[in-house]
């Protein structure tokens, strides 16, 4: 590998471990300041954390991978999420924010959701943090698959290395800084996504060997007449299992809690237009890198044996050593600020729901910091050994982790928010039958067929059945003695 690639990414590794240091020696001194940041993130370190931490190693590999492999109508994933992404930000974002801080400074979704049904407080707090946790290492290790997958296609390294330097590097700026570090680097990092999703596309289309827009549409042609229809093929079944994906920002424990640490709520609308710019910029860019990378390696006769792999390949033959260095930096970035917000959220959730529950209700907050930093080296190895595989695929992990935490907590935060008759029962049945649904539909295998034809993607039995258990238990019992949402 060129000396050229090496240094980018060192560079790119100094900077990530720099901001670490920052963070360390301005806040991590109190368990709201290492969980939350102080609550003080300015509009635009929110908003590109809340996406760069959304979008992961998804973002490059995945979805490129998916639209390279069947064509634009794999857009439709794109496009639910966008839609999910922006009714997350106007219905959760702002009443969230007031929220959580008014109902005793809740510092995690289980505490909030304690806060806010003091009659189940207890089990709430230990089945969503169980939820959370279980998820989030699956979630976790998608994101170190990339990593791996990255060493191994781009330097013909062990994808075992690769797997483990990713997470080295991710532990050390995140236990060193905690919150305030994870979402500096998420600023740093959605720019550099951003920019890579802009750049790539134009050089595949415009450069050497692209032969522009018409040419590549003629030759997308040739390889399947359909290839550049949003419908031909699209079932019903098929459809809803690609926009639903939206519905699963709404229980998105990485991605609201940027909401709880935005500085107020007046920033929230200009946190959410930030984000959702950069949101639509970075997808049209992903998009353009699976179905203009497609053309690029069929007009040049080449091969890809792993799809998810084009970004990867189109880095090593169409640029400059340095600027290859900084292509598979945004790669990095997008896996890196992903993982480093799941560790840190399940972190929380382990200390706060856990350890300060029920082991050291009078711990200190010293003591808290360094058990949330010790809860984040262990959720990551463990990530680490699931991710052992190399043939995993990274778009699959994330659906299951993402459809998960979209069931289990989805309906449970909307109408925790907006529903003044939700019990603390209706809340602890949504939850387990919102994250049992989903895992029941995984394993009995319905979201690769369901009665004969293709498969429903599980969030939305999920989705559906736990917002129905919310509303039915909350109407049979009694809602006297709960906190009521705040009318804004």
């Amino acid at each position: 590998m060129a000396l050229g690639v090496w240094i980018s990414l060192i560079l790119y590794f100094l900077l990530m471990l720099a901001i670490g240091v920052y963070a360390w020696r301005k806040s991590t001194s109190s368990s709201e300041e290492y969980i939350l940041g102080g609550r003080n993130l300015p509009p635009a370190v929110a908003a590109l954390s809340a996406g760069a931490s959304d979008m992961s190693g998804w973002l490059l590999l995945g979805l490129p991978g998916a639209l390279y492999a069947t064509g634009l109508v794999e857009a439709w994933i794109g496009i639910g999420l966008f839609v999910g992404a922006l009714l997350n930000w106007i219905i959760v974002a702002p009443r969230l924010r007031e929220q959580t801080e008014r109902y005793d400074n809740a510092l995690t979704i289980p505490g909030f959701l304690a806060n806010r049904f003091p009659s189940r407080a207890l089990i709430l707090r230990v089945v969503s943090a169980i939820v959370i946790v279980v998820f989030f290492v699956v979630y976790t290790a998608s994101g170190l698959v990339g990593g791996g997958k990255l060493f191994a296609s781009a330097f013909d390294g062990s994808y075992q290395t690769g797997v483990w330097l990713t997470l080295g590097v991710v532990l050390a700026y995140t236990v060193i800084g905690g919150f305030l570090a994870v979402s500096l680097t998420d600023f740093v990092q959605g720019c550099i996504m951003m920019l890579a999703l802009v750049i790539m596309p134009a050089v595949v289309l415009m450069g050497p060997g692209g032969g522009g827009l018409e040419q590549a549409r003629a030759t997308l042609s040739e390889v399947d007449p359909n290839f550049l229809s949003l419908t031909q093929g699209l079932t019903a079944v098929g459809f809803l299992s690609a926009v639903t994906w939206g519905l699963g920002y709404f229980g998105q424990p990485h991605i609201i809690v940027r909401f709880m640490a935005v500085r107020s709520v007046r920033d929230v609308s200009t946190a959410r237009n930030i984000g959702m710019g950069w949101m639509a910029i970075s997808l049209l860019g992903a998009v353009g890198v699976g179905v203009f990378g497609r053309a690029y390696v069929v007009r040049n006769g080449l091969t890809i044996e792993d799809p998810e792999t084009i970004f990867i390949v189109l880095s090593n033959l169409l640029f400059h050593p340095l600027v290859t260095g900084f292509l598979f930096a945004a790669l990095l970035a997008a896996i890196m600020s992903t993982v480093s917000s799941q560790l840190l959220v399940s972190s929380s959730s382990l200390t706060e729901d856990f350890y300060r529950l029920f082991l050291n209700r009078e711990a200190s907050e010293q003591q808290v910091v360094m058990v949330g930093r010790i809860a984040v080296l262990a959720v990551g190895v463990v990530a680490a050994f699931i991710a052992g595989d190399p043939n995993s695929n990274v778009l699959s992990l994330v659906a299951h982790a993402w459809a998960g935490f979209g069931a289990a907590f989805g309906p449970l935060i909307i109408l925790s928010l907006i529903w003044s008759r939700m019990t603390g029962s209706g809340a602890v049945a949504g939850l387990v039958v919102g994250a049992g649904t989903v895992m029941v539909w995984t394993w009995a295998g319905l979201n690769a067929s369901f009665m004969g034809g293709p498969g429903v993607y599980e969030i939305i039995p999920g989705f559906t059945l736990a917002g129905l258990a919310i509303i039915v238990v909350s109407l049979m019992t009694t809602a006297k003695g709960e906190f009521r949402p705040l009318s804004r």
